[in-house]
């Protein structure tokens, strides 16, 4: 049976702006159905890296936390540390570059809460029902806690995942520094000699150490790597690459499975914003420009179908010029396997599916 969507597109007049547009979204999509008298309420989404301005502008998740109030919930924004050295990588730096990006309690109206502490070790361990390769995850507390969860998720490419939408929002977001550890871990990179230049940008970019500089040539120390791939979507010569054809399959199924732990046993509603849609994830501390014209605003109770919605709209619209995918095969329609081409982002959806999170039918309803 297909999932509903809704979909409204970013034309407005003097009747209702963009931000009265997702309240409605949203009221239309269900989402007041929830319960959210007097409960806590997780609102996750991406902070942005400091010198990226593609992420979601603070304006978008001050309308979620609002409609949560108006209904006597108790909102706060999250998001997990990272594995990578940048803005996020501790529970301190996090809350300095949220707010630096604009999400403070007097933007958005709502408390910031970095769920997995200063360290990204405070964590719960939850089981995955169903799972394949993970039987327990390692989720964020302060996510865990929450009575109800909300995902307010930027669409837009990703290097290992080929998209980040709801589920990698979800499952990768949601992961302590160790759950992103043991996600990443089955694909680690491997360097192409005679691709590389020494530059050492990939040195710069390892939180982990794990990479040095010989003759000219980077080394990577698998007993060090965690492979999170930041050194593949730094290196300008594309001379670092997974070390097995699968790694991105599997990266991208235990999202799923992590988001299965995040998800179960409680309300869950979720949005996605179609805009500004970069080649990368928002982890980069840049962004390319957008690859096709911005789309609109989705939301539904099944993630899967969100995702699958996302994807075809993206997919549908013609590249823009000059960028990211309008490179690569013209022959391949696949806007984010053109820009990553080892990539296989249909394998987190399938996945999803047979853990019973989704599904990939959807019927769009346009407000």
């Amino acid at each position: 049976m297909a999932s509903k969507v809704y979909f409204g597109d970013l034309r407005t007049d003097f009747h209702e702006n963009l931000q009265q547009k997702l309240y409605r979204l949203m009221k239309t999509a269900g989402a007041g159905d929830i319960d959210f008298e007097k409960k806590f309420v997780a609102i996750k989404l991406h902070f942005g890296e400091p010198g990226n301005l593609a992420f979601l502008r603070p304006n978008w998740a001050k309308t979620v936390a609002d409609f949560v109030k108006d209904r006597g919930g108790k909102p706060f924004l999250t998001d997990c540390n990272t594995l990578y050295v940048g803005g996020r990588k501790n529970g301190l730096d996090h809350l300095d570059t949220a707010f630096l990006n604009g999400f403070s309690p007097l933007s958005t109206g709502c408390q910031v809460v970095i769920a997995d502490g200063i360290k990204g070790s405070d964590e719960a361990y939850v089981p995955v029902v169903g799972g394949e390769y993970v039987k327990e995850a390692k989720i964020g507390r302060a996510i865990m806690d929450a009575d109800v969860f909300i995902s307010l998720s930027h669409f837009k490419g990703h290097e290992q995942a080929g998209f980040g939408g709801a589920l990698k929002n979800i499952g990768m977001g949601c992961g302590s520094r160790a759950g992103k550890m043991e996600q990443h871990k089955s694909g680690k990179p491997h360097v192409r000699e005679k691709k590389c230049v020494g530059c050492g940008m990939c040195t710069k970019i390892c939180a982990h150490d794990a990479i040095s500089i010989t003759d000219k040539k980077a080394f990577i120390d698998h007993n060090k790597c965690v492979g999170c791939g930041r050194c593949i979507a730094i290196c300008l010569r594309d001379a670092i690459v997974n070390t097995s054809d699968d790694s991105a399959v599997m990266l991208n199924r235990k999202m799923a499975e992590y988001t299965k732990a995040v998800v179960d046993g409680r309300p869950c509603f979720h949005i996605a914003l179609v805009i500004d849609v970069s080649p990368n994830c928002d982890c980069h501390s840049e962004n390319d420009a957008a690859i096709v014209p911005n789309v609109g605003m989705f939301a539904s109770f099944d993630p899967v179908a969100l995702d699958m919605a996302c994807a075809d709209a993206v997919n549908a619209q013609p590249p823009i010029r000059g960028t990211a995918a309008d490179e690569g095969d013209r022959d391949d329609h696949d806007h984010f396997h053109r820009m990553h081409p080892e990539t296989c982002w249909m394998s987190c959806l399938e996945h999803a599916e047979k853990l019973g999170i989704g599904t990939r039918d959807y019927e769009l309803i346009k407000i």
